[in-house]
């Protein structure tokens, strides 16, 4: 897909409607070849979606190994939206607690008292610093059940029409 394309997609209204949620699900392969699917909160910076995790977090001696990714973005309503990306994670360690994280919790709700403490909690607990997952879509396709659907339910509808015309 070009990056064009990719855009195309990323810059719908649904697109950017679903880009501003704060919870993705990121899929890879482990590190024993098996896949894994965990939810994660992240922020798009208009050009890549970018998650936070702890320096020992199991998925990331996987992700040095095989950093090919795949986030899917959803809704919770009927029918869904769904934007699916696909791209390769890049390992970003760093100190102290990134500003991405920070942001992709700003969504939360707290009083103004509870954010204080819970900012503190946070800073207490990754006193070392967190890793920063970040992706670049080389890959995306939204999915709203109107305008576009999921590939192989877009085939079906060119056979009925086909054999309804044909």
């Amino acid at each position: 897909m070009q990056p064009n394309e990719i855009a195309e997609v990323l810059n719908r209204p649904i697109g950017r409607e679903l880009l501003a949620r704060d919870l993705t699900r990121l899929a890879y392969v482990a590190k024993d070849g098996t896949p894994r699917n965990v939810p994660i909160g992240f922020t798009w910076n208009g050009s890549q979606i970018v998650m936070c995790t702890s320096k020992n977090a199991p998925k990331l001696p996987a992700l040095r190994e095989n950093p090919a990714v795949a986030l899917t973005i959803d809704t919770e309503v009927h029918p869904p939206k769904i934007l699916l990306i696909r791209g390769r994670a890049e390992l970003d360690f760093v100190d102290g607690i990134p500003d991405e994280y920070l942001g992709a919790t700003s969504t939360y709700e707290m009083t103004p008292e509870q954010r204080v403490e819970w900012e503190a909690e946070v800073r207490s607990l990754y006193h070392d610093g967190m890793v920063r997952i970040v992706v670049t879509p080389t890959w995306a396709k939204l999915i709203d059940f109107e305008t576009t659907l999921p590939s192989a339910v877009e085939e079906l509808v060119r056979q009925r029409e086909e054999r309804q015309h044909g």
